[in-house]
């Protein structure tokens, strides 16, 4: 069965990469915020930047969610290896999204000083430790996982904590707060803003660092990561407006056109899902050292049947969540303004 030119299982290998992509975008700068959150020193500071996330911050969430249930939908035995496998990962992973959603509600509930460091190192820790997990995570993707016969997982978790998934963690953390600390220019005045705009061009310099090692470290030990840009050069052009993008980005701030720079910071950040998923496909889990194990996009799907139904209902509901994120950003538009109501 096929939707137009695509089979339905290359449309959804498209449609949960666009959510997770999605997700990426959103949820990365509130993450990228917060892991940044400890280098403000006063409270009505710190106050600014979690009030910069705090209307959104939730809503961003539910992209996470809606590609989870869109995995488990399209191809249930990836989502069953993948949690399994990562079971004890992505357990850290909701304790630290959970335990900052409780840091941003009960920090202002007190006045205390003591009360409201230890939500806020709480903040920190948790975006922090949430970032490196998802980069970890994606490493070990584009690594490959040890998957028997079966499709199941035989590793470890120590196993899924080697030097290129640690490599790409950190990069998706000096990414994130890159994208974060543009969205706090975006959100913030005054004396506080021009402390943000000199990180934002810290925060640029370490993910260029970090990204500039990760490639090197994917084109010696995962080249298949690079195989289809290697066979269809005319895909360089992705990694072109990747760089052009981050390039964009110090000159936007520099001329004060914060909106400018946080579309870039998103170009960018699709750029790389981008390439990300083209040199991937058609797999969905790699298997290491025995590639016929892998989990593909044919091998680990739903029936057609199924796949068609659901892209029906994707049809209309993605739309749906699509405006109920471009109405709240709209509704909560412009600057940072505390009242009694703030966090």
């Amino acid at each position: 069965m096929s939707y137009g030119s695509l089979d339905l299982n290359t449309v959804w290998y498209i449609l949960i990469g666009v959510l997770f992509t999605g997700y990426a975008m959103l949820d990365g700068f509130d993450l990228g915020v917060g892991a940044l959150h400890l280098f403000t020193k006063s409270d009505e500071d710190r106050r600014v930047m979690l009030n910069a996330i705090g209307p959104v911050w939730d809503g961003n969430e539910v992209w996470l969610v809606t590609g989870g249930g869109a995995l488990f939908a399209a191809f249930p035995e990836v989502y069953a290896t993948v949690f399994s496998g990562f079971y004890m990962a992505f357990v850290l992973l909701l304790v630290a999204l959970i335990f900052r959603a409780v840091a941003i509600e009960f920090r202002s509930k007190q006045p205390m000083r003591w009360w409201r460091q230890m939500w806020d190192v709480g903040f920190a820790a948790g975006s922090v430790l949430s970032s490196l997990l998802i980069g970890i995570a994606m490493g070990n993707i584009a690594w490959g996982i040890p998957l028997d016969e079966r499709g199941e997982f035989t590793g470890t978790f120590a196993s899924l904590l080697h030097p290129y998934s640690l490599c790409l963690g950190v990069t998706t953390l000096a990414l994130f707060a890159m994208h974060g600390a543009i969205y706090a220019v975006l959100k913030t005045e005054g004396a506080l803003q021009a402390r943000l705009r000199s990180w934002v061009n810290r925060t640029i310099i370490a993910f260029i660092v970090c990204y500039a090692i990760t490639t090197m470290a994917t084109l010696l030990y995962v080249p298949h990561m690079a195989a289809r840009m290697r066979a269809h050069p005319w895909l360089f052009s992705v990694a072109l407006v990747n760089m052009l993008a981050i390039a964009n980005i110090p000159r936007a701030i520099q001329h004060r056109r914060e909106g400018q720079a946080f579309l870039s910071s998103c170009v960018a950040m699709a750029a790389l899902m981008g390439l990300f998923g083209l040199e991937l496909y058609p797999n969905l889990v790699l298997s290491q050292p025995e590639p016929a194990h892998s989990l593909t996009i044919h091998n680990a799907a739903s029936s057609p049947k199924t796949l068609g139904i659901m892209l029906t209902i994707a049809i209309i509901g993605v739309p749906v969540v699509i405006a109920y994120t471009i109405s709240i950003y709209w509704i909560f538009r412009g600057k940072v303004k505390l009242d009694r109501m703030s966090y």
